[in-house]
């Protein structure tokens, strides 16, 4: 099953899935910048309507307690849209973890990520779906950043809930699913996020032998990276049999992301890039299994023997 904001549905109900979004945010705190605080209610059921009026049926919300969660505000609009929503435990890196929480070691984020797994976020009541995003630095792991991925690990382990990660530039991927899996999460309920920012192919490559998923995550974001040099690499993992393990998004986190604003929108992904890729000569079998079959997978939640 895969855990929503309205409670519990079988995987094959989650259809079409934006795997790495967020809707409510607020990065001010860090980034000192106006345009990274997502508070516009209204605006953000404008989104959803365009998202789901292209096709997209749910949408996985990493915004964590750090980053300015609100599973209510989730609740609400998964329930005026009818898109499922998937909500996060976890924190996301240095130095956005939240203050109480900077001195923790593994046990005590594994202890605060499974008490919100199996108790509810806050007082909400609101179970999450997935522990993310957790993530690294550039070039490197911060020793904070490494207590927080083991603490992950092993609330996934306890859970049965996937991690989903952060790669700031797409760098550790493979380090990350190293210490993940070392200590005892399976591969294949890890997903390394923001994949299609590494430029070093087979870096990524080395994710995807490990049976982890990979997140193309930041896709229009063309300021980074052309969507173009994202087509090649991912033709190039399905010439490789890859195609079971790649999860599609674009990482929403400005208002100018916004179609409101100017911006491209949530539905991106499939106005824009799905078009892309069907250019290319990817087949509807394959671009089922990014849109629909890998989430549907990926999110969800693990038997655990008793």
């Amino acid at each position: 099953m895969i855990q929503t904001v309205l409670g519990k549905i079988a995987p094959e109900e989650l259809g079409v899935c934006s795997a790495h979004e967020h809707l409510s945010i607020d990065l001010s705190r860090i980034k000192q910048d106006p345009d990274t605080i997502l508070d516009d209610e209204q605006g953000m059921l404008e989104e959803l309507e365009d998202f789901s009026h292209l096709g997209g049926n749910s949408m996985v919300e990493v915004t964590n307690d750090g980053m300015g969660r609100n599973v209510l505000l989730l609740q609400k609009l998964s329930e005026k849209t009818g898109v499922h929503i998937v909500a996060c435990t976890g924190f996301y890196k240095d130095p956005y973890i939240p203050e109480y929480a900077m001195g923790w070691k593994a046990a005590e984020f594994a202890k605060h990520f499974i008490k919100e797994a199996t108790e509810g976020i806050e007082d909400t009541g609101i179970l999450p779906g997935v522990i993310g995003e957790v993530g690294t630095s550039k070039d490197e792991m911060k020793p904070i950043e490494r207590e927080l991925l083991i603490g992950a690990a092993l609330a996934g382990v306890e859970t049965g809930l996937p991690v989903t990660t952060h790669t700031t530039l797409g760098t550790l991927g493979y380090e990350q699913v190293k210490l993940l899996t070392k200590h005892g999460l399976p591969a294949e309920q890890i997903i390394i996020g923001h994949q299609d920012l590494m430029r070093d192919q087979a870096a990524v490559l080395a994710v995807l032998e490990t049976g982890a998923y990979i997140a193309f995550d930041t896709i229009g974001k063309n300021n980074y990276r052309p969507d173009e040099e994202r087509v090649e690499f991912l033709l190039d993992f399905i010439s490789r049999g890859f195609e079971k393990q790649i999860l599609l998004s674009a990482d929403l986190t400005r208002k100018s992301h916004w179609k409101k604003h100017g911006g491209p929108g949530y539905g991106l992904v499939l106005r824009d890039f799905i078009p892309m890729l069907k250019s290319a000569g990817v087949s509807e079998e394959v671009l089922q299994h990014f849109l629909v079959i890998n989430p549907s997978r990926a999110f969800s939640v693990k038997e655990r023997a008793a």
